[in-house]
């Protein structure tokens, strides 16, 4: 993790309007939206292990590499979707809170618990709004595809308030850059949501605002080719098959075939970083400073 030091600077409000999930329409459409998508969910389909030890699934992967042993953890997770993240870790031994704005997923995790032999809770609320749990309250927050989906400042500032001091946030989102991936999105557009903004290279200041270390990695540069092949050989229409779970569902199917890319990926995003930028995926893992004051260095 590299280190940032210096004084905490107040977010500019302007700057970051591009966030839009501060007002009720756009929280009421993604509930409605993730509702409608969980009455579609069978919870014996929802692949918990391979999400995170799969071979397509290197956010997951690296995620839980860095996090270290979980069991015994106090873990949040933030838009918790089907419940891969939540159950993953209470398999893990993990005291699990799953949270969500949609009622119909929250009920889609408790059933995938239970399908997979766990327990744990759920909490119907926004990312941006945790004020239903008190301070320095859990050593891990996670959060899978959510950051995309929120106003990132509320959410970055309520993470840091409930994590303990050294504790944890860890997310992975897509990155806004790449052309090849914002033509997928405009082709994908049933099953995404008018409201998404995937994460900038401006955006790591917020970051770097709110908490004492940073450690970020990149996914999918070539290994992105795999899309083309959903789309161009196995005919998957973007806009009625999730493209992302599928990497997941068929992934004893792809793993031969997205090794040689990812080797690929991390020989050039070694030689030439920036280039992650133009990737699919960023993963964030960061760390809340022990003591009152959060600083920084630009």
């Amino acid at each position: 993790m590299h280190n940032q030091s210096g004084t905490i600077a107040a977010p500019n409000q302007l700057e970051f309007q591009s966030q839009t999930m501060d007002n009720s329409e756009a929280i009421e459409r993604e509930q409605h939206f993730h509702d409608d998508w969980a009455a579609t969910i069978r919870p014996e389909d929802v692949e918990v292990i391979k999400s995170f030890e799969g071979a397509t699934s290197p956010e997951g992967k690296w995620i839980v590499s860095r996090l270290g042993d979980l069991a015994g953890k106090k873990v949040l997770e933030l838009g918790s979707g089907a419940g891969e993240g939540a159950v993953y870790f209470a398999v893990k031994g993990a005291d699990v809170t799953a949270t969500d704005l949609s009622p119909g997923m929250l009920s889609v995790v408790e059933k995938v618990a239970a399908h997979n032999g766990v327990t744990l809770a759920t909490r119907v609320c926004s990312a941006t709004d945790l004020s239903q749990f008190p301070d320095n309250s859990f050593d891990i927050v996670y959060g899978a595809n959510v950051l995309h989906h929120v106003d990132i400042v509320p959410c970055l500032d309520e993470v840091r308030r409930v994590l303990k001091p050294g504790g944890h946030g860890a997310f992975w989102d897509p990155v806004q850059h790449n052309p090849a991936i914002n033509i997928y999105r405009r082709m994908a557009a049933d099953v995404r949501t008018p409201d998404e903004h995937p994460i900038r290279r401006s955006d790591m200041r917020l970051f770097r605002e709110r908490f004492a270390e940073i450690e970020t990695r990149f996914f999918w540069l070539s290994a992105l080719v795999v899309f083309l092949r959903f789309y161009l050989i196995d005919r998957i229409n973007p806009s009625e098959d999730r493209y992302w779970k599928l990497l997941v569902s068929r992934e004893n199917e792809l793993r031969g075939f997205v090794r040689p890319f990812f080797a690929i990926d991390r020989f050039l995003l070694a030689i030439m970083p920036i280039m992650g930028w133009w990737c699919w995926n960023i993963g964030v893992l960061v760390r809340k400073q022990r003591g009152q004051e959060v600083e920084y260095r630009s």
